[in-house]
């Protein structure tokens, strides 16, 4: 499914058995995806008595009054965020919201440490370091009974076009993902990330995806890879 007016960007959903007991942001791994929207607000409204719970309110960042967001959860326990930018922000650039809910441009994962999260971005793709922050993370705060306003110790990394890697700094009592799986993770399983054709080391040992649209169109090969909090990365090179 793709939002209305994006050409660039597709969720895929995948049925499998529910997972009991699964909680987003109770463990290592992929945990929400931003979404960039042109007003939220009015879709707090929408959503109220929607199949999707309302975790966190409309409430403005705490480290920036011009971004302001809301939180939900989807059918599969999944964790949205949904993000409107008042005004640029200089620093954080983002993708102009094209109609009312519109692609995502933040994917967050969490783990037990930023510095290793980070060093793993930078070492196997050359994702730049970014200066850590401390921000609230109401989803996350709510499953380890803190505060709303607690502060966790997070980093935004740059991607190409003005899309972002949210790393959060998880509390100790956060489990690790199994280091193998007999099914896909609940919640946010994997995402996928366009990448250009390489001969680094990142790019080794690919195959050719099959020829089945959407996100594979145009592409010349696929790989998985696991990350440093235990998420799954697909890499689909395009040239």
């Amino acid at each position: 499914m793709a939002p209305e007016a994006a050409t660039d960007f597709v969720f895929r959903f995948i049925e499998l058995p529910p997972e009991p007991g699964y909680r987003a942001f109770t463990r290592h791994g992929w945990h929400a995806a931003e979404l960039i929207v042109d007003r939220v607000d009015p879709l707090a409204d929408k959503l109220r008595d929607s199949p999707f719970e309302i975790v966190a309110p409309p409430l403005d960042l705490s480290f920036c009054p011009d971004i302001r967001a809301m939180q939900i959860r989807g059918p599969g326990g999944e964790i949205l965020y949904l993000t409107e930018f008042k005004k640029p922000v200089p620093g954080l650039e983002s993708p102009p919201a094209r109609c009312t809910v519109d692609r995502t441009f933040i994917v967050i994962v969490g783990g037990k440490s930023l510095e290793g999260m980070q060093r793993y971005f930078l070492s196997t793709f050359g994702v730049p370091e970014t200066p850590a922050m401390e921000s609230r993370v109401q989803t996350m705060a709510l499953e380890f009974g803190l505060s709303r306003e607690h502060r966790f110790r997070l980093a935004a990394l740059p991607l190409r076009g003005r899309c972002y890697i949210e790393a959060d700094e998880m509390p100790a009592a956060a489990r690790p993902l199994p280091e193998r799986h007999t099914e896909l993770p609940a919640g946010i399983a994997m995402v996928s990330f366009y990448a250009p054709e390489s001969t680094d080391e990142a790019a080794s040992g690919l195959e050719a995806p099959p020829d089945s649209g959407p996100p594979y169109t145009g592409a010349t090969s696929v790989q998985c890879l696991r990350g440093a909090a235990g998420e799954l990365l697909e890499i689909i090179r395009c040239p």
